[in-house]
């Protein structure tokens, strides 16, 4: 019975050291609110409503669209909010893309969170980029490898989208988008 009674209380003991232990780390690691925003602070430019248009090329067929981007601050800056909506140029009512996803700061891995939904039911998980001049994400499929770049100057979100199946030694340009904020 004593060493029953100790043994658990050795248990308790652990347990609690262990969860000293874990709070401390997420203090000390995982929360760190004021990092966060300073990092996501370097994508305050991409903030507020865009329009504008732009053009897929999907195989032999090349879509002009038409549409908006809406990005906003949440959480008190510790994540960002984009909502995309792009129709047809020829036919306003066909939706070519629909998208929301979520960016935030992980400071463990020292890179921003993308997770993207789209309404078509695809989606995923990305890593965005900061560069000099603007942002780059992209994903790798077996063969192949996209990337998209954003640069935001004067009040313009331009955006390009390439493909290449070649491990990046040639790249081809699928996707073009030019947007003016509102």
């Amino acid at each position: 019975m004593k060493k029953t009674l100790i043994t658990l209380c050795l248990i308790a003991l652990g347990l609690t050291a262990a969860a000293a232990q874990e709070k401390k780390e997420n203090t000390a690691g995982n929360f760190q609110p004021e990092v966060k925003r300073g990092e996501m602070q370097k994508l305050a430019k991409m903030l507020g409503k865009w329009s504008g248009e732009g053009w897929i090329q999907q195989g032999a067929s090349r879509e002009e669209f038409t549409g908006t981007e809406n990005v906003q601050r949440k959480l008190d800056g510790l994540a960002t909010l984009i909502e995309g909506r792009f129709t047809a140029k020829k036919e306003p009512e066909k939706v070519i893309h629909e998208t929301l996803a979520v960016l935030s700061y992980n400071p463990k891995t020292s890179i921003y969170d993308f997770k993207t939904y789209l309404a078509n039911g695809s989606g995923g998980d990305f890593t965005l980029s900061a560069t000099e001049s603007g942002y780059q994400w992209g994903l790798n499929f077996p063969g192949s490898k996209i990337l998209y770049t954003i640069i935001i100057k004067d009040g313009v979100w331009h955006e390009i989208g390439k493909m290449s199946r070649d491990d990046g030694k040639t790249w081809f340009q699928f996707f073009e988008m030019n947007l003016k904020k509102l």
